[in-house]
């Protein structure tokens, strides 16, 4: 018996032996078969089988041999690279703890963001990447370096040039900042303190950034007719990236307010002007017709703002410049649509507010509307999703083969507040309004303004695409599928119609279900 018992052991212990030197030695950690392969570059689809090895695609064939760790059959279904969303403000979720999956973009088919846009973000890059990478993140992060963050830091809130030794002080930031692996340098000239900064100042920024081969992403100086026009918003962003030799990207680029409506052609004419002589320049946006941002951002001019909160809290409260404040508050919300058409997002000093309107709150106080903006401010403020855009505008820009799909979006805990929905659908839904219904692009133009025009213009290397030495970033769909679920009343809801969604080799969505896989990374530039 004991020699029966010892024989049956030592069987077992070569059986197990074999099945992990089998395992170890198999050529593919992954294998997707009978996959409808769109590489990312606006090629058509083609049937191929994908093999995964340690985080990278290893081979690419009519048919490989079923010998892997792992197995997706992709029949029926669109094999894609992952999408990359270039404008996301969900690096700040990313980092707080049980939100690094980050859940809501991999739904999406979401496995690279790009974080810290707008100007925004930490001026201490370093610390920023050691904080995202303790949380156990699902999918890539990469950075970029805030001119607003930069100015905030040496200038404070002040309206004006900064002298040599602040200018070297803002240098060395940006420059601290591109060699910690931030991709670009991002500006917010439509908000203080970004809006105090001369042209002059961003191009020797950007210029540092352009040492490194950074670029430059801007939320522009105005999106509609607020201060100097769309059109010379947009001449800004040329100049800068053509005499900061980088390129530069019109971010979540519109036509907002019904006075501009109809500018997307003069717009878009320049950027195309300036690409046919020679000037790297290109647009990203979101796909709904609403925009969202703070009061104070949207409402409140920037005179105003000088000095910082403080000083703001003073001069709403002075009668002479309330009265002031007020009659501009007024002409901002004409800009914006009107009182009705701005809906609070989140308040975290009264949350019922959240998920009315202006024009509502207003008249629950018997105030005007411009007298509830300025008392909101005053309260600790509120965000809004704000109605705004043109559909015409909207498709038009859309159309343009220079620009890439973008979310604006952020991460919260499920149930908190208002948020605009693009959090949770803006890839979703361009691919099931823009593309199936609509049919405004082509699947495969829609697809590459995900993936390979955001890699490429990044400099996201071997991301973006479907091909030997990539990283094996995934998505697996039906387009058929592909809802977005999320709506202004209800924006609390995950994209569904993701079969499959792959990062760094790693199977984070299967069947439809999350899994609990954490192969997320901090990317880096340099």
């Amino acid at each position: 018996m004991r020699f029966f018992l010892s024989t049956l052991l030592a069987v077992f212990l070569g059986v197990v032996s074999l099945g992990a030197q089998t395992l170890q030695d198999l050529p593919y950690d992954l294998l997707i078969i009978n996959g409808r392969v769109m590489d990312g570059s606006g090629n058509p689809w083609v049937r191929v089988d994908i093999g995964v090895r340690a985080g990278h695609i290893v081979a690419i064939e009519r048919r490989l041999e079923r010998q892997s760790a792992n197995e997706i059959d992709a029949e029926g279904r669109l094999v894609t690279p992952g999408f990359i969303d270039v404008h996301s403000h969900a690096g700040v979720g990313l980092a707080r703890p049980g939100l690094g999956q980050g859940r809501p973009l991999l739904a999406q088919g979401v496995t690279t963001i790009v974080a810290n846009p707008d100007g925004g973000g930490p001026v201490d890059l370093a610390a920023q990447r050691a904080e995202l990478e303790v949380n156990q993140l699902s999918l890539n992060v990469a950075l970029l370096i805030g001119h607003g963050s930069i100015r905030r830091a040496v200038l404070g809130m002040d309206d004006r040039i900064p002298d040599e030794d602040e200018m070297e002080e803002m240098v060395n930031l940006v420059r601290r900042g591109m060699k910690n692996g931030a991709y670009g340098l991002s500006s917010g000239l439509f908000y203080a303190p970004g809006n105090f900064a001369t042209t002059d100042e961003l191009i020797a920024l950007a210029s540092v950034a352009s040492e490194f081969g950074g670029l430059y992403t801007s939320h522009i100086r105005d999106e509609g007719n607020y201060s100097v026009g769309l059109i010379a918003a947009v001449n800004e962003v040329i100049r800068i990236a053509e005499e900061a030799k980088l390129p530069g990207i019109v971010s979540h680029m519109k036509v907002l307010g019904p006075d501009s409506w109809g500018l997307s052609v003069a717009a878009t004419t320049r950027l195309n002007m300036a690409r046919r002589r020679g000037v790297e320049v290109f647009a990203d946006q979101y796909p709904y017709t609403a925009s969202s941002t703070s009061l104070t951002g949207a409402f409140i001019p920037r005179w105003a703002q000088v000095g910082g909160e403080a000083e703001l809290q003073r001069r709403m409260g002075a009668p002479e410049t309330r009265r002031r404040l007020i009659e501009e508050v007024r002409t901002n919300l004409r800009r914006r649509g009107g009182a009705a058409s701005q809906i609070i997002a989140f308040s975290r000093q009264d949350r019922s507010l959240e998920g009315r309107s202006l024009a509502d709150i207003a008249e629950m106080r018997r105030q005007a509307p411009e007298e509830t903006t300025l008392d909101l401010v005053a309260a600790g403020g509120a965000s809004i999703v704000s109605f705004n855009m043109s559909e015409d505008d909207l498709e038009h820009i859309m159309r343009q083969s220079y620009t890439m799909t973008s979310s604006d979006g952020g991460l919260v805990p499920m149930g908190d507040g208002k948020p605009h929905p693009r959090s949770y659908g803006a890839h979703a839904r361009k691919l099931e309004r823009y593309v199936r219904n609509r049919k405004v692009v082509s699947l495969e133009s829609a697809v590459r303004s995900m993936t390979s025009l955001p890699a490429t213009v990044f400099g996201l290397t071997n991301r973006g695409v479907i091909q030997t030495g990539a990283w094996a970033d995934l998505a697996i769909f039906k387009p058929g599928e592909i809802h977005e679920t999320a709506t202004y009343n209800d924006p609390h809801q995950v994209a569904q119609g993701m079969h499959a969604v792959v990062v760094n080799g790693i199977v984070v969505i299967e069947n439809g279900k999350f899994t609990s896989a954490a192969p997320g990374r901090v990317l880096s530039k340099n």
